[in-house]
C-alpha cells in the first residue's frame, strides 16, 4: 500500500473498520477485540482522535512487544499483522486484525464489538449469541444439565412421532428415543433444552405464558396460566382465544353454515406459533397475550434475532435467522411451520384478505409485540377486489398447468396464501367447470378443462 491510500483512509476518519490511536495502550487492545468480533479492521497508531498525523516512536523490538501483549491479553489469543509506513516524515504503525472465526474474543474478561466508529461493550445475551452463531447452532440444542429423559412424557413423544408419520405417510421404524436422537433432540444420550420444552412431562417454569381477557386495561374477566410443553401451549392458547371471540354465521346455500370470527383465526394461529418458536427462553419474563374488545396484544420476551429489523420483516427482504433452531425444526417436522422466515408476511396477507386493519409490529421492553385489530377496513372497492381475486385464480391455473400433481398446500406456499383461500378459489374453478381433479389424494392430478 502506498502513502496516498493511507492519506485517503486517514482523511475519511474513523469507521466500522478503522480506528486511530496516538499510542499503544489497553484501549487499542479493546479495539482489536472489537474488530475480531465484528468484520475485522485496522488500528492506525500515530494518528490522534482528530485525525491529525502525529507519528509514533518505535523500533522492531517495541512493535514485537505490542504483539506479545495483545496475544497475552486476549482470549482466544489474537496476533495482528503489522504494517509500517512513513508519511509526512512521521512513522505510522498499522495493526491489522481479521474477523476471528471463533467468537467471541475477550480482553481482560470483557467482550467488545465494533458498531459504527466505536467499540461497544457486549452484554451477556450478545456474548452467548455470538458463541452460538460461531458454532452454527442455538441455545436449544445444548444438553440440559438439570433434566433428563425421565422428565419428558413418553406419551407426548409418541404423539409427536405419530403426527410425523401421518404427515409424511411413512412409518418410523425405530424406537422413539432413537428417533429423537436422530433429530438431535437427544444428543450424546442427554436431553437438550429444546427437547425438555417440547415434551416436558409436568410443570415447566421457563415456558410460562399468561393469557387474559381484559374488559379494560386493568380489569381481567378471564385468564389462564400455561407452564407445559410447547405443542400443548399452542392448542390451549388458540382454544382460549377462540372462546372469547365473536362469531357470525354466513348462509352460503350449502347444507352447513359458514362460521366467521371477528378476527382471522389463521393469523392468530400464525402469531401464536411464531411466539412459541422464536421466544427467548433464557429471559425470565413470561409471554403475555391480552384480549381486549377491539384488539389482541401478543408480547414475547426477546427482540428480533440476527440483526433483522421490522422493515426487513414487512418487506420480506431478509435471510431468515432462527433463535431456536431445534424447536423450529420440530415444529416443521409436524407441519406447524411450512417455511422458515415467511410468517410475518403471511400474517399481513391473511389480515388483508380477511378485511381487517393491518397488524402492528414493534420492539418494546426488550421484547417483540404484535397487535391484531378487529377494525374492518374499507372493502367497498369491489372492482379492485375482483381484479386481485382473478389474478390469484390465473396464478393457480398457471401452477396447475406446469405441475398437474401439485397439492393445494404447495399452491398456498408458492402464492403465499392461506390454504383456505386456495381451496375457496379451487372450489370456484370447479363450480365454473374450469378445473377438475382425477385420481386419489396422493397420486391424483389436476386437469384444466379444455386442455389435454
Amino acid at each position: 500500500m502506498k502513502n496516498e491510500p493511507i492519506s485517503h483512509i486517514i482523511s475519511a476518519g474513523e469507521s466500522d473498520t478503522i480506528e486511530f490511536k496516538s499510542s499503544f495502550n489497553n484501549e487499542l487492545i479493546e479495539a482489536m477485540v472489537a474488530f475480531a468480533n465484528s468484520k475485522g479492521g485496522k488500528v492506525i497508531v500515530g494518528v490522534n482522535p482528530k485525525g491529525e498525523i502525529i507519528g509514533v516512536s518505535t523500533n522492531s523490538e517495541s512493535v514485537q512487544n505490542w504483539i506479545n501483549e495483545i496475544k497475552n491479553k486476549t482470549t482466544p489469543a489474537l496476533i495482528p499483522d503489522v504494517e509500517i509506513y512513513q508519511i509526512e516524515n512521521k512513522t505510522l504503525i498499522i495493526l491489522v486484525i481479521q474477523e476471528y472465526p471463533i467468537k467471541p474474543v475477550a480482553t481482560r474478561g470483557k467482550y467488545f464489538k465494533r458498531i459504527a466508529n466505536s467499540n461497544h461493550l457486549m452484554g451477556i445475551d450478545e456474548i452467548a449469541n455470538e458463541h452460538l452463531k460461531t458454532i452454527n447452532t442455538s441455545w436449544d440444542f445444548y444438553p440440559d444439565p438439570n433434566h433428563s429423559t425421565e422428565h419428558i412424557s413418553a406419551e407426548k413423544v409418541k404423539r409427536f412421532v405419530e403426527t410425523i408419520e401421518q404427515r409424511t405417510q411413512k412409518i418410523i421404524e425405530m424406537p422413539h428415543m432413537d428417533f429423537l436422537a436422530k433429530l438431535e433432540i437427544i444428543r450424546n444420550h442427554q436431553l437438550t433444552f429444546g427437547g425438555y420444552l417440547l415434551f416436558v412431562k409436568e410443570y415447566c417454569m421457563i415456558s410460562d405464558i399468561q393469557v387474559g381477557r381484559f374488559k379494560s386495561p386493568t380489569t381481567i374477566i378471564d385468564s389462564i396460566s400455561l407452564n407445559t410443553d410447547l405443542f400443548t401451549e399452542v392448542d390451549e392458547i388458540i382454544a382460549f382465544i377462540k372462546k372469547h371471540l365473536m362469531v357470525e354465521y354466513i348462509i352460503t346455500g350449502e347444507p352447513q353454515r359458514t362460521e366467521r370470527f371477528d378476527y382471522p383465526l389463521d393469523a392468530i394461529r400464525e402469531i401464536v406459533i411464531n411466539m412459541i418458536v422464536h421466544r427467548d427462553y433464557r429471559d425470565s419474563s413470561a409471554s403475555i397475550i391480552k384480549i381486549f374488545d377491539n384488539r389482541i396484544e401478543f408480547f414475547n420476551p426477546g427482540k428480533l434475532y440476527g440483526g433483522i429489523t421490522i422493515n426487513d420483516l414487512l418487506s420480506g427482504n431478509y435471510s431468515s435467522k432462527t433463535r431456536n433452531k431445534l424447536i423450529a425444526k420440530a415444529f416443521k417436522e409436524v407441519g406447524l411451520i411450512e417455511r422458515y422466515g415467511s410468517g410475518i408476511k403471511r400474517i399481513v396477507n391473511i389480515c388483508e384478505e380477511f378485511g381487517v386493519k393491518q397488524p402492528e409490529f414493534e420492539e418494546v421492553f426488550n421484547g417483540f409485540r404484535v397487535v391484531l385489530f378487529k377494525e374492518k377496513i374499507d372493502v367497498t372497492k369491489d372492482v379492485t377486489k375482483d381484479v386481485t381475486k382473478e389474478k390469484r385464480i390465473i396464478k393457480i391455473l398457471e401452477l396447475v398447468e406446469s405441475n398437474p400433481s401439485i397439492t393445494t398446500g404447495e399452491i398456498a406456499l408458492r402464492l403465499e396464501l392461506t390454504p383456505r383461500t386456495v381451496l375457496r378459489h379451487i372450489d370456484q374453478l370447479k363450480n365454473e367447470n374450469r378445473l377438475k381433479r382425477v385420481g386419489g389424494r396422493k397420486k391424483g392430478k389436476w386437469i384444466i378443462i379444455g386442455n389435454n
